[in-house]
């Protein structure tokens, strides 16, 4: 009942468009802001779109900018991506679109949604690898809380037009040569950008390098809500990992792809796995607290 309110009800306007002002001041333009339906306080400011590097600071920078900002407000701000039972997660949809020699090279008409073969290689290439991705744009324990079905988290690997099921979606209302596009919804923003935003990229690369095809891969398109398929259905269709510890143990098996043109080393994917599989036997040694309500009288 939240999503998209109207003054006087948005009660997190006045917050978001302190928040806008102050970047757009250290030149983040902003698209838009807007309350979302998750849990209390959730909101969406999204900023416009840049090259990696400039994302990555710019991630950075609204994070602390909104930290600051609540902080002066006598309120918190959160990026986990589950803060809240039973209520829709925080992601970070990250939004791809390349350019060749200052021309748009996402569209070609004809092709599905009028996507070009190499927006359709760049998803292949992603599907392809996104499980391994998972251990690096979802580096949390408390990330796999929120990527769970029904909570317009994508858990299903696939591909869609207008689709918040699957983990890539084609936007509807991007129908222009100079806007087509398509996200990856499966991020958090617990995620270190500057490698999650590199990882996606060099995935997309290997989509393209070697004409990945993702229909014929078998992932999509689904142009239905996929969490409404028989579960015999959604049996045939591969998931993303459920947990912090098989994300890693995919990234173990999966890293190649990331090391073409030095952008990855070994080292880095070596002390990245070390840091979030020692999290996982972190938290997974301490009881919760909803243990005790399910086992404490046994």
């Amino acid at each position: 009942g939240g999503y998209h309110l109207d003054s006087p009800f948005d009660a997190s306007y006045e917050f978001r468009s302190e928040v806008a002002i102050e970047a757009e001041k250290i030149n983040i333009p902003i698209k838009y802001h807007h309350s979302e339906n998750g849990g209390p306080g959730q909101v969406e400011i999204e900023v416009n779109f840049a090259g990696i590097l400039e994302m990555g600071d710019r991630t950075l920078k609204l994070k602390n900018l909104l930290n600051l900002a609540a902080f002066k407000n006598r309120k918190s701000v959160t990026f986990m991506p589950k803060p809240f039972l039973d209520e829709c997660g925080n992601g970070m949809h990250v939004h791809m679109q390349l350019k060749k020699q200052g021309e748009y090279i996402m569209y070609q008409e004809g092709n599905y949604n009028n996507l070009s073969d190499t927006a359709l290689y760049m998803i292949g290439g992603i599907l392809k690898h996104v499980k391994a991705l998972t251990a690096i744009c979802n580096p949390s324990t408390n990330s796999y809380k929120r990527l769970v079905p029904g909570f317009e988290a994508p858990v299903t690997i696939a591909f869609a037009f207008a689709n918040r099921s699957a983990v890539i979606r084609i936007p509807g209302y991007a129908i222009e040569k100079e806007e087509k596009r398509f996200e990856l919804r499966s991020p958090d923003a617990t995620a270190n950008p500057y490698l999650a935003y590199s990882a996606i990229m060099m995935a997309a690369f290997d989509g393209v390098l070697h004409k990945i095809d993702p229909t014929k891969e078998h992932f999509g398109p689904y142009d239905i809500n996929l969490f409404d398929l028989p579960q015999e259905e959604l049996d045939k269709i591969e998931s993303l990992p459920t947990s912090l510890k098989d994300a890693a143990d995919e990234l173990e098996k999966d890293y190649q792809f990331l090391l073409q043109g030095n952008v990855f080393t070994e080292n880095i994917i070596k002390n990245h796995l070390k840091r979030i599989r020692q999290e996982h036997l972190t938290v997974s040694k301490i009881p919760h607290p909803i243990e005790f309500e399910m086992y404490y009288s046994l």
